[in-house]
Order: C-alpha cells, then structure tokens, then sequence
C-alpha cells in the first residue's frame, strides 16, 4: 500500500557518524534538513536574477545567527523541482541552540520551505561530497480523470502505460554507465559517468512512481530517462531502444524532458 506520510514524515532524528557534541567547539559545522516545493523557485542554486531557495534559507540563516551564512546542499534541484530531504550543511560561531535554530528558521521561512531537523556535526562533514547515495522519485498520473491536487506535482498521462516494457528498459539502466545521452544542456562536470543502484516502477492505479537511486546525477537526468520510458510506455519506441540511447552519448536520441513538477529528491545516504 502506497504511504505518502513515510515521505512527508521521515523517521527522527537521524543519527550517524557525523554527529557531535560541540560545547568545546568554537566553530560549528551545523546540518540541516529541508523540505520544500519547488513550484515557485528558479531552482535550489543562488543566481543573480531569479528567486532561489538557497538565497532565502541564507537569508533566514543570517539574519537568526547575526552573521553570513553560506550553506552547502546535497543536490542542486532545479527550477520547479520538489524535495522531500534536502541536506544542508553551515558553519557558524553562534552558541544559538540547534532548537532556537530550526524554530526561528521555520518562523521566517515562507509556508513552502520547511526545516526538519537540526543538528551539530563534525567538522568534516560536508552536504554534498559525503552523499553516498542520493533518491529521486517521479510522480506520473495515469488516467483520464483531472485531478485538481495531483495536478501540481504530477505528470499526467491519457493513456494506458506498457509498464513491463518500461520495467524492461529500466533494468538497463541499472549499473556504471556513461548517462550524457540523458544531461540537459549547459553542465560542465568533469565526468558524465554515473552509477544507478535500483531503478523502480511501481503501481498505485492510477499512480505511477518511478524511483532511481544512484551515487549522483547529471542535470535533468531523471527527468530525461523518465521522458524516454515514458515513451516507451506509449510504444513510440521499443523498449530494447533504450540501450541504444545509452551507448549513444547524445541528448538528442533521448528525446523528451519530463516536467520538473513531477520530480522530488526523496533521500540522501550518508
């Protein structure tokens, strides 16, 4: 049975190696988890024009803390793109307590951002080069029926899917493979290749969640490997295409790009 509150709810706190009593420290490094939709944003990332995440959590951050803040993020989500678990991590010479910190952040934060949980870690730890694992799970809506609370975090699709194909293509995916046929335009990492641990598709008629796991993604890259199993399920395309795709190494045989609605970053492993 499909439960949603396990998302909107994780288990806490979350304790691991990184955690740290900081009485004797005169700078911490302090973790934070978020939640938030990301419908009204230009993305997690602070650029100059646009309004961010990243820009108003530091904003909030500084103005609590009486400092600059600048915070390190797990992933960077793009524009319209939701998070269920957001890792963040600051550092500050403020003895603020980690409560007074999460209460006075969810004061000013506006009603789509939340933080969840507050904590002190060691010094080494950093939000975006200790992720060993990071979750991605895409909504699709698979009926002809509207649906008025679906509709903002959802891709719907008219017709019947081929799942068993789309299950098919997806297995393909699983392993160390070089993903440039499914990185949006405009990224200058180093290496295109990346590593898919589980790729799942499951069934809550009409529901359809597609949930990848991996050591790290490209830009768009979810959404890109959505659009092509998606098609696949439609049977534009047959599922044994996908290899060819993936050998490829060209966005342009991937065809289309999902919507950022339907996308949410659900995990990241530590």
């Amino acid at each position: 049975m499909f439960n949603v509150l396990s998302w909107l709810f994780p288990k806490l706190p979350f304790p691991d190696q990184y955690t740290v009593n900081t009485q004797q420290i005169p700078t911490r490094n302090i973790r934070c988890i978020l939640q938030y939709r990301g419908s009204a944003y230009h993305g997690w990332q602070k650029q100059p024009k646009g309004t961010t995440i990243q820009a108003i959590v530091e904003n909030c951050l500084s103005r609590i803390l009486n400092e600059s803040i600048r915070i390190k993020a797990a992933s960077r989500t793009d524009a319209g793109v939701h998070a269920l678990m957001q890792v963040i991590n600051f550092r500050t010479t403020s003895s603020l307590s980690t409560e007074k910190i999460w209460r006075g952040l969810n004061s000013l934060l506006p009603k789509d951002i939340a933080v969840i949980y507050v904590d002190d870690v060691i010094s080494e730890f950093d939000a975006q080069f200790s992720a060993k694992k990071k979750t991605y799970i895409y909504l699709i809506l698979n009926t002809t029926q509207r649906s008025p609370f679906l509709e903002r975090y959802s891709w719907q699709i008219l017709h019947n899917l081929d799942i068993e194909s789309m299950k098919k293509a997806g297995n393909c995916l699983i392993g160390q493979h070089d993903f440039a046929s499914f990185m949006g335009a405009g990224s200058d990492v180093k290496s295109t290749v990346r590593e898919i641990f589980r790729l799942e598709i499951k069934e809550f008629s009409p529901l359809i969640i597609i949930e990848v796991e991996a050591n790290g993604f490209l830009k768009h890259m979810v959404r890109n490997i959505v659009g092509v199993l998606i098609e696949i399920g439609l049977r534009k395309r047959h599922w044994e295409e996908i290899k060819t795709i993936l050998d490829a190494c060209d966005r342009r045989m991937a065809g289309i790009n999902a919507p950022a609605k339907g996308l949410f970053l659900k995990e990241v492993k530590y």
